[in-house]
């Protein structure tokens, strides 16, 4: 898959050395949540763009560069390489070898190139997009998942091999190389979804059934799959932190809409959404993995979705409330608002009717959102158990 480093009088173990393409592959990661991130606040705050506006160089940079590397990593192993390196490799094709890794870097990279030229000529013929998940988006953030996932089967896949020989501090770098692509992978699911998951939103069933389908997958997954024994935690950790860094940082360069109507004159960038708070049920997660991570996994998953969902609740529901009272706080970013909306909406620090529900509701949905969370939760242990075994 890589170098293999073998035992010498100063290494007489024979421990892996960790190779550059990981650390490149979760900085890849890392430009293209930043360039996703920039994107929506320059549509929110502009409106125009261009195939090579800043934010879409920062993503394609993310994706060519992941694409770069791990084509070479391929090409140096399949022609270049040791039997060694072959056989701790995947071959496809009948002709390449490389890491699982590699590969999902590989084809995120040739999504990324494709979507490019595609949403280019979507934007020339049907104007702005009106939502995230557009055909082009789409195709565009299945490519930046894909690199994402490659980043984490990658620090995994070296992870697994040989830890029983592996020093404190590579064992230290490991996690933090897995705590970053986790919670990077978590920024983009969120961001995703964010159509659904706003302040505007919080007070509501779906809510919270959206929230449980999506992360009780992430964050079993993450706990299980991880050297650490706080996994998911370190992952929400740098999700929480990349998220609210991009909000304080961007309204402090300045930006004018191009397009019209203008019916909020803005003069900054405005800010993506505050972080949720699932940092919460990410520690409640681990702890569960702790103390009780040999349970029959049906009884596991339902303490997970247990966990998960009450938890979340308790902590989102009131902090809803906060940021909907800190109008315009530059802390939250809830002085954000589309420049082509109206800023005098009676609706913009308050929850819409039509997005609350009835005790009935709540009732039914509670029990829904209970269900999801618990088979979010099982194929999540599924996957992290499997993520676990991977060494190629």
């Amino acid at each position: 898959m890589a170098t293999i480093t073998l035992a010498s009088p100063d290494n007489p173990e024979g421990r892996r050395a960790i190779p550059i393409y990981l650390y490149v592959t979760v900085l890849s990661s890392l430009s293209i949540m930043v360039g996703l991130i920039w994107d929506i606040s320059w549509h929110m705050s502009i409106g125009r763009d261009g195939l090579f506006s800043a934010p879409h160089l920062a993503i394609y940079l993310g994706g060519v560069t992941a694409g770069i590397f791990s084509g070479f990593n391929v090409l140096k192993i399949t022609f270049a390489g040791t039997q060694e390196e072959k056989n701790s490799s995947v071959k496809f094709w009948g002709i390449f070898y490389g890491s699982l890794g590699n590969l999902f870097c590989i084809w995120g990279a040739i999504a990324m190139l494709t979507s490019a030229p595609f949403d280019d000529w979507w934007h020339n013929t049907y104007g702005l997009d009106v939502t995230i998940l557009s055909p082009p988006h789409t195709i565009l953030l299945l490519g930046m998942i894909t690199i994402q996932f490659g980043a984490i089967i990658s620090v995994l896949a070296y992870q697994n091999l040989g830890s029983e020989t592996r020093s404190f501090s590579s064992t230290k770098s490991f996690n933090v190389l897995f705590a970053l692509s986790s919670g990077f992978v978590l920024g983009m699911i969120y961001t995703m979804a964010s159509e659904y998951l706003g302040r505007h939103e919080m007070h509501g069933v779906t809510f919270y059934g959206i929230s449980s389908l999506l992360f009780p997958l992430l964050l079993t997954a993450f706990s299980i799959s991880s050297k650490s024994k706080w996994g998911a935690t370190q992952a929400c950790l740098v999700y929480s932190v990349l998220m609210m860094a991009m909000g304080w940082i961007l309204p402090l360069f300045p930006a004018v809409p191009r397009l019209g109507p203008v019916l909020n004159p803005v003069t900054t960038f405005q800010p993506f959404d505050f972080p949720l708070l699932i940092i919460f049920p990410a520690i409640g997660i681990d702890l569960i993995k702790q103390r009780y991570g040999n349970l029959n996994r049906w009884l596991l998953a339902l303490v997970f979705g247990v966990c998960f969902l009450i938890v979340f609740i308790v902590v989102q529901w009131p902090f809803a409330n906060v940021l909907m009272a800190s109008k315009g706080h530059w802390f939250f970013g809830t002085s954000k608002w589309y420049f082509g909306a109206d800023p005098n909406w009676e609706y913009r620090y308050a929850f819409p009717p039509w997005q609350l529900n009835s005790l009935k509701e709540w009732a039914i949905g509670s029990l829904v959102a209970l269900l999801i969370a618990t088979l979010s939760s099982r194929v999540g242990i599924n996957w992290g158990n499997w993520l676990k075994r991977i060494v190629r």
